[in-house]
């Protein structure tokens, strides 16, 4: 599952995706809206995404991260457009036989995406706004 959507995003359907009987360890990591960012008041954040370009590269950095270690499957999902203060706007999800490779993977997956995904971020402060950038 390597998805970008608008649609709210589902632990369960990550947790679903990755799941695996040989696995005994399935990390999951959602990165949700924030109030405060360099002591600004966050109000709310817009995402945009080159959809296409982004989900291959979700599928991209899965297959480094099996490469690399002994894992099960990776699920990765991001959303776009505007999201308020506690929407999840990143669902990453990796199994493993065992918890070391799952974290290891998921924090790889994590920062890969932060550095090479497509995917920009806007914050909108009680004054102005600003694009962030990965």
């Amino acid at each position: 599952m390597f998805i970008v959507t608008a649609d709210p995003l589902s632990i369960d359907e990550a947790y679903a995706a990755v799941r695996r009987d040989d696995c005994g360890a399935i990390l999951l990591f959602a990165g949700v809206v924030r109030n405060l960012h360099d002591g600004k008041t966050v109000t709310r954040i817009s995402y945009t995404a080159f959809k296409e370009m982004a989900e291959k590269e979700f599928a991209r950095i899965a297959a480094e991260a099996a490469a690399r270690w002994k894992i099960g499957k990776v699920a990765i999902a991001h959303r776009t457009g505007e999201l308020k203060i506690g929407d999840a706007s990143l669902v990453i999800a990796v199994s493993a036989p065992h918890r070391a490779e799952a974290f290891e993977a998921c924090r790889h997956a994590l920062e890969a995406l932060k550095k090479m995904a497509p995917i920009w971020k806007e914050e909108f402060y009680e004054q102005g706004k600003a694009w962030i950038g990965g």
